[in-house]
């Protein structure tokens, strides 16, 4: 369906009845990143969101609007629209970025938080304008050469590595996604949604209580170490690595990365600390 927010027409996806999980994709990708989990999360209000530049929802000019507070404002009023008082939130990488921006922004609007290989962004001013430098150098990329030109490259970056262990048909599906996208779309998404350019979560971290679940794939180094780092700040969490998975656990482990979000919806998050 098309909702219109804000001047933004966003594609939405619900299926099903139930507590509502609302599920946010990774950079190049777009609702069909979720599907296969249709089959698992039945008993439950499936409600999967094209993030701004991304699959059919527009693609503005105008940097201002892929700030991500500004698109966790969008999911705000998207969830008020579909008349949606509080959700289960799951985001992967970039959506895990958002969802953690709107778990902060919006706590009263959060049951549960899961982050798949995710971050709170970047901790120095430093670190930020590096990031903010090289994402400007790949969306300059991107505008010059194409989306199919700049996945060729995506797809060869250590962080994907272990998706080359996947069947030949996952491989293809997932590469269909991220070249059905817009030049445009995934060049601004970098300008103004990259790490660089949000605000940096680390200090926040420690004043959300919602029931929170940090996942990292144990060939995944980089956001292993953010996950055990993010999981001593925040006071309500868990952490579950996940054996035999890099970056994308979701398409890597399927099964087990199901299961486990399930039983951490079940039981209303974990309570008992790390």
């Amino acid at each position: 369906m098309k909702i219109a927010v804000r001047g933004i027409t966003y594609h939405v996806e619900v299926y099903g009845e139930g507590e509502p999980l609302v599920l946010l994709h990774g950079f190049t990708g777009s609702t069909e990143t979720w599907k296969p989990f249709l089959a698992y999360w039945k008993q439950r209000k499936l409600i999967m969101v094209d993030i701004i530049g991304h699959g059919q929802t527009d693609c503005p000019d105008e940097l201002e609007r892929y700030d991500i507070e500004s698109v966790a404002k969008d999911l705000n009023e998207l969830l008020q629209q579909l008349k949606v008082e509080t959700a289960n939130v799951l985001g992967y990488s970039m959506g895990g970025r958002l969802a953690l921006t709107f778990a902060i922004r919006y706590p009263e609007r959060v049951k549960t938080l899961m982050l798949e290989s995710s971050s709170p962004g970047l901790k120095t001013r430093e670190e930020q304008q590096r990031r903010i430098e090289s994402d400007e150098a790949l969306a300059k990329e991107i505008e010059q050469y194409g989306v199919e030109a700049f996945v060729k490259k995506w797809e060869q970056l250590p962080l994907f590595a272990s998706q080359k262990l996947l069947p030949a048909k996952v491989q293809e599906q997932i590469r269909m996604e991220r070249v059905k996208q817009q030049a445009k779309g995934l060049a601004n998404s970098l300008r103004g949604m990259g790490a660089g350019s949000q605000p940096s979560w680390w200090g926040h971290l420690s004043q959300i209580t919602i029931p929170t679940l940090v996942l990292c794939g144990e060939w995944d180094e980089k956001f292993c170490k953010i996950a055990f780092e993010m999981a001593k700040l925040l006071p309500n969490s868990y952490v579950s690595k996940i054996f035999d998975a890099g970056h994308a656990i979701h398409v890597e482990q399927r099964e087990i990365f199901a299961k486990i979000i399930d039983e951490f919806i079940e039981k209303g998050g974990y309570t008992d600390g790390h």
